[in-house]
């Protein structure tokens, strides 16, 4: 079983005046959210650990989770509301958010709300603004610190800079969170922003000096690269009619995780021995995603018959 720990939001994207009313479309997301509807979708046990507000919004994004089939008794409710994250794209489909956030609900996680594992829960993964914000973002790293070396630590930044402007406290966390997870994914558009004009590929080769065993770079349109201490494997993304890249990165890290599980990798001796079947099922379930709207990841048997075409 997974845990999936972080922020639940909701993605609002503009659709467009009618009149004196600008329209809008609330999409249900966040960046752990997805992780966890993904890995849900694909077949894999997985539960989730994040704050819900108690109002309407909240409940909905509870309920659809529990919908899916992930555990939400390790999440607290809170009386907060629930954030918004207004999402436009650029020509090319990439989305850019202007989040709408403080003191909500899923930033007030605090260290009486951690729960009691059961045994089952093999891997925990952390990602995304929650791990900058307060108190959220110590009560996470202080989970992690605790699971680690018990359970696989997963772990994707997804840098927002519009959640926390400054660069240098993102560094500050990757460096407390590059300590604990046994595992890494990062996006290149992600390191661009921490370390602009630095290589990003001998940057994340260079975290294999740290703590994790596995570290991963999505790139897009060129696939993804993976490096760990037995070597570097390199697979090329299908070429896709693109709508739009809103939960992508989430795609690929359910992917991922549920394809270790499924090779019998999910674990720390076990991550240094990447499945070349893995990082390809990752690949495909963010391409997938990308050829609809919002963050609609598919389900096992999308990925699996476009796994067979390649």
């Amino acid at each position: 079983m997974f845990l999936v720990c972080g922020e639940a939001l909701y993605d609002i994207f503009p659709r467009g005046e009618a009149g004196a009313a600008l329209q809008m479309q609330a999409y249900r997301g966040g960046s752990p959210y997805n992780v966890a509807l993904g890995l849900a979708r694909l077949g894999a046990k997985v539960g989730f650990f994040g704050g819900f507000s108690s109002g309407p919004m909240g409940q909905s994004l509870r309920a659809a989770l529990a919908g899916e089939g992930v555990e939400m008794r390790f999440s607290p409710d809170k009386e907060a509301l629930t954030t918004l994250s207004l999402v436009e794209l650029d020509a090319q489909g990439s989305p850019h958010y202007a989040f709408y956030g403080a003191g909500m609900a899923d930033r007030l996680l605090e260290p009486a709300d951690l729960p009691d594992l059961p045994a089952q829960v093999r891997a925990l993964h952390f990602g995304s603004f929650s791990l900058v914000v307060q108190p959220c973002g110590a009560t996470l790293l202080g989970f992690a610190r605790a699971q680690a070396g018990q359970r696989v630590i997963s772990y994707d930044p997804n840098v927002r800079p519009t959640v926390e402007p400054d660069m240098g406290v993102w560094r500050a966390s990757l460096g407390e969170w590059l300590q604990v997870a046994d595992m890494v994914k990062v996006s290149q558009e992600d390191l661009g922003l921490l370390y602009p004009g630095e290589d990003p590929l001998a940057l994340a080769r260079g975290w294999l000096a740290r703590r994790p065993a596995l570290v991963v770079v999505t790139r897009s349109e060129q696939g993804a690269v993976a490096f760990t201490k037995a070597g570097e494997m390199a697979l090329p993304a299908p070429a896709i009619s693109m709508v739009d890249a809103v939960g992508a990165g989430d795609a690929f890290q359910a992917g991922l995780l549920e394809g270790l599980a499924a090779a019998g990798q999910l674990s720390r001796d076990g991550l240094e021995i990447l499945p070349e079947a893995a990082l390809r099922q990752a690949i495909v379930t963010g391409a997938l995603t990308c050829q609809r709207a919002g963050a609609d990841l598919p389900g096992r048997a999308e990925v699996l018959a476009a796994l067979q075409k390649i």
